[in-house]
């Protein structure tokens, strides 16, 4: 593996994405089929795009059910994508670990918060596919060697307790998992091979028959693909210029995506006639804010974490909606509040999200102390603002009615020493729109027509989350649907 590891991007990427575009050269504009290669460099079955999460789920189910000669590019050096630094957070109704927790769930209310948490702009059909698979894909991932925490839990704007834990670190977990199985397979992955051309038998009409890449050195190939391209490229978090077209408030945001998030695919994809639905619902998290180091991620588990403003008060309940925080975050002073957990809170986090907090004491983005008020001091903020704050939150939770509406599922103190705080800007975290997809995942033209031979799977796609994708439903996404995508291309 490259020196340049995925670990590296945890803090790195929110602060340098935009600087390192520029040593990731984007696609020209694609011309896509009045030049059609007389001879291919190469032949395959499937041809995927992207080494993510969606892209290996893809390739291994469509190898699970017979698909053979299946080639990933990859324009990184390593796999993994976004996956492999998101918190890997898994949504889905299960009967088990729920059932055990007594928690009610089904598919349908999964699928109704989904929609309403997205302001009913997702479409209903691909939110209903969603819910009503994903219990599968947490099995398929389980029998392939995933392990997940015993317990389900309500995830930062997850609305609802059905999140599986990668019982590991990270979202890296499951690359983990799907490497070794594409390795398996006999799947081949290049990396360091950028696309930068899709070909179809007429621009805006026929069959999606391969695409241009350059390579390591330099060099330009081309592959044909028999079966179908699939596009798991993700999104755009990671390209100012591109998020400033739809959004002017992101582009100097920070990001908390690596810098390979760049949307590229989606201009070549409209080229030969994808439609797109939602470009402009851009989702922030709490992240690293302008000018700082390091990502602190205190704020996974509603349930463990309080959010204060520069003056030692909250603002907003933590189990809201994300684009309801990203807006009042940005709405502080300096655009940047802080989260607090205590010792408990801090030892449900995952060791990567610790090792991130403990790396903030060194930089100066986060902060433990064994007192409220010696925490206070370290922030820089009003030490008896903050004991105020403290003590009325948890006499809420004493009463089981939060000032600000905090659910009481939600509500644990903060009381256990040590104490944590640690920086919440916002950081551009994920991009809800892209290309149009049906249920089968295939990609829609303008005139709302499956394109032939073109599918896409994960955060390339448009159309699922609305204007504000649920805590946990990403990781649901790029899963349900790759392992569907792969299913559905195995029998063409």
């Amino acid at each position: 593996m490259s020196k340049l590891s995925r670990r590296s991007f945890l803090g790195g990427a929110a602060t340098s994405a935009a600087g390192l575009l520029t040593s990731i050269a984007l696609p020209s504009a694609a011309h896509a089929s009045d030049d059609i290669p007389a001879k291919w460099d190469q032949t395959v079955d499937l041809l995927v795009i992207g080494a993510g999460g969606a892209g290996l789920a893809t390739a291994v189910s469509a190898a699970q059910n017979g698909v053979k000669n299946i080639l990933i590019l990859e324009k990184m050096p390593f796999v993994g994508g976004n996956t492999s630094v998101s918190g890997g957070g898994f949504n889905s109704v299960d009967p088990v670990r729920q059932g055990k927790q007594k928690i009610k769930d089904s598919p349908e209310l999964h699928a109704e918060q989904t929609l309403g948490g997205g302001d009913g702009r997702g479409n209903p059909e691909l939110v209903k596919t969603m819910t009503a698979n994903s219990y599968d894909a947490v099995k398929w991932l389980q029998d392939m060697g995933m392990k997940f925490k015993d317990d389900v839990y309500q995830i930062y704007g997850g609305l609802y307790p059905r999140c599986h834990a990668p019982f590991g670190s990270l979202g890296s977990d499951y690359i983990k998992v799907l490497k070794p199985q594409c390795d398996k397979e006999g799947v081949q992955i290049l990396t360091n091979s950028r696309v930068v051309r899709l070909f179809r038998e007429k621009q805006l009409s026929g069959k999606v028959l391969g695409a241009e890449y350059v390579d390591k050195d330099g060099n330009h190939k081309t592959v044909k693909a028999n079966r179908a391209v699939v596009v798991a490229t993700g999104g755009f978090g990671a390209n100012p210029e591109m998020r400033a077209k739809y959004d002017p408030r992101m582009r100097n945001l920070t990001t908390t995506n690596l810098p390979c998030s760049t949307g590229d695919l989606i201009p070549l994809m409209q080229d030969i006639g994808a439609d797109t639905v939602g470009m402009d619902f851009i989702q922030c998290n709490p992240g690293c804010p302008p000018g700082r180091k390091q990502r602190i991620i205190l704020h996974l588990y509603a349930k463990n974490f309080i959010l204060v403003g520069p003056d030692g008060k909250r603002f907003i309940r933590e189990d809201e909606r994300r684009d309801n925080i990203r807006d009042a975050v940005l709405g502080l002073p300096k655009q940047t509040g802080y989260a607090i957990v205590d010792s408990r809170g801090f030892g449900d986090l995952n060791p990567g999200h610790q090792d991130m907090a403990k790396k903030g004491l060194e930089t100066g983005d986060a902060w433990t102390d064994d007192t409220i008020e010696g925490l206070a001091k370290k922030m820089g903020i009003d030490p008896k603002a903050l004991r105020a704050t403290i003590d009325e939150f948890n006499a809420g939770v004493d009463a089981k009615a939060d000032k600000l509406g905090k659910a009481p599922r939600n509500l644990t103190k903060i009381e256990k020493a040590p104490f944590w705080a640690g920086y919440s800007g916002m950081s551009v975290h994920h991009t809800m729109g892209g290309v149009v997809i049906n249920p089968k995942s295939q990609v829609i033209d303008r005139y709302n027509k499956p394109i032939e031979g073109l599918y896409a799977v994960g955060e390339v796609t448009g159309g699922i989350h609305g204007t504000n994708r649920l805590g946990g439903n990403a990781i649901c996404d790029i899963f349900t649907f790759g392992r569907l995508c792969g299913i559905h291309v195995s029998k063409l």
